[in-house]
């Protein structure tokens, strides 16, 4: 009967081990937390100094972080389109596939409706491009530009290289930025 009384005995203090490892295993992470957010703010506030002394402006990942969208942006596609290209003959051809990166969901649905005027200008600024042109990097981001300056036309915003220099029209600065962000090819053949 001594071997019952016992037994309950063992189990309390195995229970404080195990509590005090827990306790001094959260200071010790703690600890650790509170060091490791020392050590970065010092390093940081050492950052702007230096950046400072340097002249430049001292560096604001804080500000970076909040100068991000907060809603990522709206993609309309648009149909693909078969175009007879500029070479001589006339017998060169390229179905491109055009999707358009939108600020946000309403400027979407607004382009919708200027489609048909939209779709023209994207037409006939690739079918005044030679295959050759259309091969090349550089012949497809001019013509990703001007596909964007053709879709800003019926929007009413001016391309930035549009307006003189130093300038911005009042009707830009009224209406805000223009809502296409980037134009960007879902399909480019050539044949």
């Amino acid at each position: 009967m001594s071997a019952t009384p016992e037994a309950p005995a063992a189990a309390p203090k195995g229970k404080k081990k195990l509590l005090i490892f827990v306790v001094l295993g959260v200071v010790v992470l703690g600890a650790a937390g509170a060091g490791g957010f020392v050590y970065y703010s010092r390093a940081q506030a050492a950052a702007a100094a230096a950046a400072e002394e340097e002249g430049g402006e001292p560096a604001a990942p804080k500000a970076a972080a909040a100068a991000k969208p907060k809603t990522p942006p709206t993609f309309l596609p648009l149909e693909n389109m078969v175009v007879n290209l500029a070479d001589p003959g006339g017998d060169r051809f390229a179905q491109v596939g055009v999707t358009l990166e939108v600020s946000d969901p309403k400027e979407a649905e607004a382009i919708k409706g200027f489609m048909p005027t939209i779709r023209n200008g994207i037409l006939l600024a690739i079918s005044q491009r030679t295959a050759d042109e259309l091969l090349v990097r550089e012949g497809k981001e001019q013509l990703a530009l001007d596909i964007k300056r053709e879709i800003s036309k019926p929007l009413g915003y001016p391309m930035p290289e549009d307006e003189p220099a130093g300038t911005a029209t009042g009707k830009r600065k009224a209406m805000g930025e223009n809502p296409v962000q980037a134009v960007l090819f879902s399909s480019f053949i050539v044949q």
